[in-house]
């Protein structure tokens, strides 16, 4: 049974199309006006609608975000991951790029001055930590720290010396890398 619309005497009447009557709904002129203003039109595309997006997210799939993405709730997670990055140093310096990730490692070569470019601006809290490992001859290479990190009691600590010791640091900062907080997480590990 096939259903068919008639609105010619100024209210809606929807009926079967067989002319039984048996399933007639008529809705009177007054509160069909009233509803007017919830029918969709193509104007509310991209304002009270959201618009067709082949970028929009789908819940029930897993996504990738190439850009800052910015959650302006709690953000609630089971579970989540972190890019591990391997940091090379040349010419004595090695650059730890914040907006790659918050995991690094770096194996000494040689002395090495690191420099952390990239955090977020002032205002955004970001942190990361840096795995530095010795290489296997133990030549006991040291490591120069920015000027912009502040250390318990101003004291960078010394890096382990033995053949592939790992010591690992974490670093944070509040104001755009204006200050960065360093703290020993452990060394003379591996």
């Amino acid at each position: 049974m096939a259903l068919k619309l008639n609105s010619a005497s100024g209210s809606i009447t929807i009926s079967a199309e067989d002319g039984s009557g048996n399933a007639d709904v008529t809705f009177p002129r007054a509160g069909y006006e009233a509803a007017d203003a919830t029918i969709l039109k193509s104007a509310n595309i991209g304002s009270t609608v959201q618009a067709y997006d082949a970028d929009t997210t789908k819940n029930d799939v897993a996504n990738t975000f190439t850009a800052d993405q910015t959650i302006s709730a709690e953000l609630i997670a089971d579970s989540y991951n972190e890019s591990y990055n391997a940091v090379t140093s040349t010419s004595n310096a090695a650059t730890v790029d914040c907006e790659t990730g918050n995991v690094f490692s770096h194996t000494l070569t040689e002395n090495t001055t690191f420099t952390f470019s990239n955090p977020p601006a002032s205002g955004t809290a970001y942190a990361f930590s840096l795995r530095i490992i010795q290489d296997a001859s133990a030549s006991g290479y040291t490591v120069t720290w920015p000027a912009a990190v502040d250390w318990p009691s101003a004291t960078a600590p010394t890096l382990t010396a033995t053949a592939s010791a790992v010591d690992w640091f974490v670093f944070s900062t509040v104001d755009g890398g204006t200050t960065w907080y360093g703290f020993t997480s452990g060394q003379a590990l591996g």
